[in-house]
């Protein structure tokens, strides 16, 4: 009997045994599928940050030695006379500009802003320092640079102004003239209403 008995109590050991392996290879199995499939993750604290938009803006102001804004106010012109009036230009704005235009249109048209020979023409000088009457003629202390000059219609962008940054000015003379060789004609007793506009145009983005 006990001949009998005792392989059949070691088979029993043996599939104990091995079951208990299995279950335990089981759970190993299990473990490593975890560490497959897991995940890490970590913070910091949290980053303060602060954005904002720029303001876009730019001014006229009365140039030294003006006494109104308004531009040409005697309004009449003989062939061959011309009248300037001082704008300061500001960007009191907080963002870089990438174009200054200067336009100007016609409510009330005539030969005066039609004729480009014989009409009036338009001058935009730049002065690095503000215009001073000298005379009775506008004189520029410092460098000046002539931005336009042409028909008095116009839409035309300011080169290298110093408004083009914040806080940047530009002390303008604009000067109407009517060429001498306006006499007569078409020209003679032509009337024309004329509305300037300064128009700044916002610098591109960029990544940064």
């Amino acid at each position: 009997m006990t001949t009998q008995t005792a392989p059949t109590a070691r088979r029993r050991r043996t599939r104990a045994r091995v079951a208990a392996s299995v279950a335990v290879l089981g759970v190993t199995g299990a473990v490593a599928g975890l560490a497959t499939y897991g995940t890490f993750t970590d913070s910091t604290s949290p980053v303060v940050t602060t954005t904002s938009t720029g303001v876009l803006s730019i001014d006229l102001t009365k140039a030294a030695g003006a006494a109104t804004l308004s531009l040409f106010p005697n309004g009449g012109f003989l062939a061959g006379d011309s009248e300037s009036s001082p704008v300061d230009l500001v960007n009191d704005g907080t963002t870089a500009l990438s174009r200054v235009s200067l336009a100007s249109r016609a409510t009330t048209s005539s030969a005066l802003d039609t004729d480009p020979v014989n009409g009036l023409q338009l001058t935009v000088r730049d002065c690095s320092a503000d215009w001073a009457k000298v005379n009775g003629a506008w004189s520029c202390s410092g460098t000046a640079t002539t931005l336009y000059s042409g028909r008095i219609l116009l839409d035309q962008a300011l080169p290298g102004v110093d408004s083009l940054a914040p806080g940047g000015v530009d002390h303008l003379l604009l000067t109407a003239s009517l060429p001498s060789t306006a006499g007569g004609g078409s020209v003679g007793g032509a009337s024309s209403h004329l509305d300037f506009t300064f128009t700044a145009v916002q610098r591109d983005g960029a990544a940064r």
